[in-house]
């Protein structure tokens, strides 16, 4: 019986490298240059234990384009390999060199796990060569191959310490000859990798003033201690990462160790109006190597508005490092995050608050959303919402149910809370509840709406109430009909007088008695048709069948305005019609719902009373 291990042969990878394993051909340059980043670690590891003697002079990477000759050569001064290596590392593609190397030093910093980075040169190439020579005392190697199962292998004079791959491109991937395309996949892929990348074009001179500049960040800010870094550090690599946009809010320092590797800053970036909103901005790297910017799985989706980058060797991969696997730690990772964000949010509400109520335009859409789709974040934030009045005051839940405690309990006991979509359209319906004792919070973002469907199955005992859902007098409790100066005979014509009926509105009448000085007709809109209205125009599913349905409008008209004795008293009853109509279309445009022909046919209307009344005088 003989037991042993599979190994993968060159003849069976290669079909898979070039049309399955990478989806997108200019991985390979990262690939590349992560392995020859390792090569330089590796080095570095072995240097500081004593296993490699010597100087170990510069440690960079050189990028060099060809265009001439139609080769692109990624160039290290790393550990390099003998020709056992090469055989064991090129050849037998199943051993990964990088994976074999954690195994034995675990404190190293490698990149590569997989052992098939380097295969991917054959997406774009007819040939590759290979020079190398390891940092032992052994001779240097020359390997070649074209693709096919056949390679060279032989000792040659190569000098320099370290790796040199030559990569012949083939006539389908003449891109990579490009200046322009070779320097923009290092800036995406290899911006913040820890040793110096430099590229350089063969042929072209450089000026005598131009100093040589790696294309690479070797030192990003995340890597750093956040104690060694100040605010203006911190505002500086949000512009080396988002170069037009706004200084940020405020940022996080992600620090983990354990139980898993976790490193990264989190930037909240001004949002002004909704329609701003960006997605897609975090980046997520794996020690240093730009991953992917779909990070969905890994930060909670209520802060995939958020911006910045992500660290973690622990993130699981798939070999073309292009999506995210199933794993626990993707998991706990998310918590973590979504527990950072809620402890600092927690800090600056209650260290700086008049800060963190000047920047709530923009954070109240993160911390809004995060209530609604994440419990362990609303438990945090319960503490920290702010809702901001008509008058700029801003309350937090348990400070408005305090404010309102003695005012604005309905009949169930539940706290009341008077909200306006919109404080200038509604502004009538505000001043109303305000002459009340009322205190009216201000609604008026995208979220606002589903905030508060959701908050009201969440939060115990409370209600939100629009301020024109009813009347100013019925909006907590609903009273019973006042006492109007009218008798019984005028208050029913009135009533009649009113029964309209209007295009695309349910409408119901009610005669009150309310101040003198309250409007003579209030339009209001019942608060759960209302809100079923809203939610089917944006949403649809459940509650499509309400988009169908004609708005609801209750007209109060207030028997108590002086302008109803004139007009119960005119005996012109087509005059006194156009009245009555022109009060309810008043109303009715306080609440937006006064459009095409009835708008047009108030108008005029309009036009025609006043040209009446200006023929009197």
């Amino acid at each position: 019986m003989q037991k042993g291990q599979i190994r993968v042969q060159t003849e069976n990878i290669f079909p898979i490298i070039k049309k399955f394993l990478y989806s997108d051909h200019e991985i390979f340059l990262r690939e590349l240059v992560s392995n020859a980043v390792d090569a330089c670690q590796k080095l570095k590891t072995l240097s500081s234990i004593g296993e490699a003697k010597g100087e170990l002079g510069e440690l960079r990477i050189d990028v060099v384009l060809d265009p001439k000759e139609k080769t692109l050569s990624i160039i290290d001064k790393g550990v390099g390999m003998t020709a056992e290596e090469v055989d064991k590392y090129i050849n037998q593609v199943a051993f990964s060199g990088a994976e074999e190397f954690v195994n034995k030093y675990k404190d190293a910093n490698i990149i590569g796990h997989f052992g098939l980075g380097f295969y991917s040169a054959f997406m774009v190439s007819s040939k590759v060569d290979i020079y190398t020579k390891s940092f032992r005392d052994a001779s240097g190697v020359y390997w070649s191959c074209d693709g096919s199962p056949e390679f060279e292998l032989y000792e040659t004079d190569y000098q320099n310490r370290g790796t040199k791959i030559v990569l012949h491109v083939n006539e389908e991937s003449e891109e990579f000859l490009e200046a322009s395309r070779v320097r923009g996949i290092l800036e995406r892929f290899c911006r913040f990798l820890p040793i110096p990348i430099y590229f350089s074009v063969a042929g072209e001179e450089k000026k005598e003033d131009e100093a040589e500049k790696a294309i690479n960040n070797t030192n990003p800010l995340w890597v750093r201690k956040p104690s060694e870094l100040t605010k203006e550090d911190y505002e500086q690599f949000y512009r080396e990462l988002y170069p037009f946009g706004e200084t940020p809010l405020f940022w996080i320092h992600l620090n983990v160790d354990y139980p898993f590797n976790l490193t990264g800053i989190l930037y909240f970036p001004k949002i002004k109006q909704s329609y701003e909103i960006q997605k897609d901005k975090i980046q997520l790297y794996c020690n240093q190597v730009f991953v992917t910017d779909e990070v969905k799985d890994i930060v909670p989706e209520f802060l995939m508005l958020l911006h910045g980058v992500i660290d973690s060797p622990d993130i699981p991969l798939n070999v073309s490092r292009s999506y995210l696997q199933g794993d626990p730690n993707v998991k706990k990772i998310n918590s973590h995050i979504t527990k950072k964000v809620a402890d600092k949010l927690e800090e600056i509400f209650r260290n700086e608050r008049n800060s963190f109520e000047e920047k709530w335009e923009s954070l109240g859409l993160f911390v809004k959303y995060g209530m609604m789709t994440d419990d362990k974040f609303l438990e945090k934030a319960n503490k920290f919402l702010v809702m901001e009045d008509t008058d700029g005051k801003f309350h937090t839940l348990e400070e408005y149910k305090t404010a309102t405690e003695a005012t604005q309990k309905n009949k169930e006991g539940k706290q009341v809370i008077l909200y306006t979509t919109n404080p200038v359209q509604q502004d009538a319906y505000v001043q109303a509840c305000k002459s009340k004792g009322y205190v009216v919070v201000k609604m008026e973002t995208l979220v606002d709406a589903a905030f508060i469907n959701t908050m009201e199955m969440k939060w115990e005992q409370v209600a939100f109430v629009r301020v024109d859902a009813d009347i100013a007098d019925n909006l907590i409790d609903k009273q019973e009909s006042q006492d109007t100066v009218l008798n019984k005979e005028e208050s029913e014509k009135l009533k009649e007088l009113f029964t309209l009926q209007i295009s695309d509105l349910h409408v119901t009448t009610e005669v009150k008695g309310l101040s003198p000085d309250t409007a003579p007709v209030i339009a209001t809109r019942p608060e759960f048709m209302r809100r079923m209205k809203d939610m089917a125009g944006v949403g649809g599913g459940m509650t499509a069948f309400y988009a169908q349905m004609p708005d609801e409008v209750t007209l109060t008209v207030n028997g108590n305005h002086p302008i109803y004795q004139a007009l119960l008293k005119e005996r012109d009853s087509d005059l006194q019609q156009k009245q009555v109509r022109n009060l309810a279309d008043l109303a009715l445009l306080s609440q937006g719902l006064l459009k095409g022909n009835d708008l047009t046919n108030f108008i005029n209307r309009s036009v025609e009373l006043m040209q009446g009344e200006t023929a009197k005088v």
